[in-house]
């Protein structure tokens, strides 16, 4: 049965006078996640875990529990275990997530209730935010500004070699599994359960020392390794091809588990040997919109933004939009590499659906600006569009620009840049942790969300301190942000 909350404690509010206080920010974090449409938000994907959690079964790990360790997670960028130990540790952590004296729930416990929270119930979650900001006065909507950035998945710099070699390590790996499975099945040879993992490894590992020589010679004996590449990962399908329908006439969750790691990885396989005979063989170029460039993330996307320190990077390209404050407003995971001129319109539009009213100025990029854009914000009612034309400009635009409104926003846009900086580098944007297209899409949604959650935290303190109400939580000896970082958090 889902359970909402743990009942409070008073022993352990005893407890809590010896030990240190939150500091400031972490209390207004916690106040802001007692807000019941929050909480409803977050309760109602949890709801949808099995069809009666709501009415039978045990009592679950509270909703309150779950959304406040998750939150802990982004904001002190732990793993799943180091959030356990940390939570189980801290009598201030366990304050604020609401356990108490009670048992912290382990961190496999944590990634299920986790993977159950869509990415749209975190879009939703952050217009909530958003709107509370604006309540607090902590923004009007007044200035937007929008930018892109790209979020890299958490894959390997791919190349044809390492893909046939990964495709051949999971499916070899699967098949080793699968002999075990099918021990008293007499029907099949043990050719079909043959492991090329080894060889594979030492064929790619001289494909690679063949490309880095370079020269006519190794670039024959490049192409020949990769034949004997090709033939083995060839013949690791045909051997899955034909353990598979013995796997399905099994009964056991154990063949049911193989079978379906074989239906999600043997199209990879099959594609990456298309894509390998394409490109190295036929010297055919393959459209990148048609590549795969990892079997474990195959919606990774090729974006070349001609960056000189990274030309060339894989992932996805996320749009942010700003607005004065420091709250970022929306986020969108984008397909592929579209134009930024294409993103304009949604984000005024959803500026407007959120604020009620165009804002007063609005600014991007060179690669935003288009006549149509332009025009298309003065419709809606955007009184200053900052959008610096690209090329060569004519006198007449050299002088719009030159406009001390126009420099202004200008150098107000900038600090976009500082603001994507900030997410990639304390709240984890730099790189993708989590799995599959959906699993992105949460790990920028919580990356967002700590991140607005701080921002609006340290305004509303900085506002209470300058009138003279310091909170009475505040002691020197705070609990800070900053006491987990990476290099020096527990790892389990």
């Amino acid at each position: 049965m889902l359970q909402d909350r743990y009942g409070t404690d008073k022993l352990f509010e005893n407890i809590l006078q010896y030990s240190q206080a939150m500091e400031p920010v972490l209390v207004e974090i916690d106040r802001w996640l007692d807000d019941a449409e929050l909480y409803q938000l977050i309760r109602a994907d949890l709801a949808k875990r099995f069809p009666q959690t709501e009415v039978t079964g045990r009592n679950s790990t509270p909703v309150e529990v779950v959304l406040r360790m998750l939150a802990i997670k982004r904001l002190y960028r732990l793993s799943y275990e180091q959030t356990e130990y940390q939570v189980r540790d801290s009598l201030v952590l366990r304050q604020f997530c609401r356990v108490y004296l009670n048992q912290v729930p382990d961190d496999t416990t944590l990634i299920r209730w986790a993977g159950l929270i869509q990415p749209e119930t975190l879009q939703q979650f952050n217009q909530r935010l958003t709107e509370l900001a604006t309540q607090l006065k902590v923004t009007k909507g007044r200035k937007l500004r929008t930018d892109g950035t790209v979020v890299e998945t958490n894959i390997h710099p791919p190349s044809d070699s390492s893909l046939l070699c990964d495709s051949v390590k999971v499916l070899g790996r699967a098949l080793r599994c699968a002999k075990v499975v099918l021990a008293e099945e007499t029907a099949l040879a043990k050719e079909m359960f043959r492991n090329r993992i080894r060889s594979v490894r030492r064929l790619a590992r001289q494909v690679g020392e063949a490309m880095r020589r370079g020269g006519t010679l190794a670039e024959t004996q490049g192409k020949a390794a990769y034949q004997q590449l090709l033939r083995a990962t060839q013949a690791t399908i045909q051997q899955v091809e034909k353990v598979m329908p013995v796997l399905q006439a099994q009964s056991s969750q154990q063949a049911d588990q193989l079978t379906e790691t074989f239906a999600v990885f043997l199209p990879r396989a099959k594609q990456v040997v298309g894509q390998t005979i394409q490109r190295i063989f036929q010297q055919a170029k393959v459209p990148a919109t048609e590549k795969i460039v990892s079997i474990f993330e195959p919606h990774t996307d090729i974006v070349r933004r001609n960056k000189a320190h990274k030309p060339t990077e894989y992932g996805h390209k996320v749009w942010l939009d700003e607005v004065e404050g420091g709250i970022v407003t929306r986020w969108e995971v984008l397909s592929g590499n579209p134009d930024d001129e294409q993103q304009w319109q949604a984000s005024l539009e959803h500026h407007i659906a959120g604020f009620g009213q165009p804002p007063h100025q609005a600014s991007g990029d060179r690669g935003v600006h288009s006549p149509n854009n332009e025009q298309m914000a003065k419709e809606k009612g955007v009184r200053r569009v900052i959008l610096p034309q690209p090329g060569r400009k004519s006198e007449a635009r050299q002088t719009y620009e030159r406009q001390p409104w126009f420099v202004r926003g200008r150098k107000w846009h900038v600090g976009v840049e500082g603001r994507i900086s900030l997410l990639k580098r304390r709240y984890e944007l730099h790189r993708c942790r989590d799995h599959g297209e959906e699993g992105f899409g949460k790990w920028v949604g919580w990356g967002v969300i700590a991140a607005n959650l701080v921002t609006i935290a340290r305004k509303v303190t900085a506002k209470t301190r300058s009138i003279g109400k310091v909170p009475t939580a505040f002691r020197p000896e705070i609990y800070s942000l900053s006491r987990f970082a990476p290099e020096t958090s527990y790892v389990k």
